[in-house]
């Protein structure tokens, strides 16, 4: 069986309270219980973490590495200023989606770039917390494309 850590940085643990106008009234607890449904309707275990620490982050990352196929990454504003993170995703050889809630390329133009993305299969970003599904879905499909070439 597939398995896929879904794991959420600073401020993820706020969603459904923190500026809602921007993430919604979804909480991490219900993108959580969601990711879990998703997984066992498609037949992949679903770990999910959050922190606000960048080293427990970077920890998490390297941890997965011969645990998890792959990891959706909201990397929340380590995304913008992490390059610990993206070089743990390097060392862990990990297969990452980077992941936001908010179309980061709509907001300040600090959010426009991001160490993540370059070692990161794809990226999902402005469709709410429906981009946790669609992250799931994206990334599979790449594992399932790569099996095979």
């Amino acid at each position: 069986m597939r398995s896929l850590l879904i794991l959420n940085g600073p401020n993820l643990n706020m969603l459904g309270t923190r500026q809602p106008e921007i993430y919604g009234h979804t909480t991490l607890s219900d993108v959580e219980a969601m990711c879990r449904a998703h997984g066992e309707k498609i037949g992949v275990s679903v770990t999910c973490a959050q922190s606000n620490h960048e080293g427990e982050l970077v920890t998490l990352i390297q941890q997965s590495r011969g645990t998890h196929d792959g990891i959706v990454f909201n990397a929340g504003a380590y995304t913008h200023t992490s390059v610990a993170l993206r070089d743990a995703i390097s060392a862990a050889e990990a297969k990452v989606v980077e992941l936001h809630v908010s179309n980061v390329h709509a907001r300040e133009t600090f959010r426009h770039y991001s160490h993540i993305a370059p070692v990161a299969v794809g990226v999902i970003a402005g469709f709410g917390t429906a981009g946790y599904v669609l992250a799931m879905d994206a990334l599979l499909t790449f594992l399932e494309t790569a099996r095979r070439e």
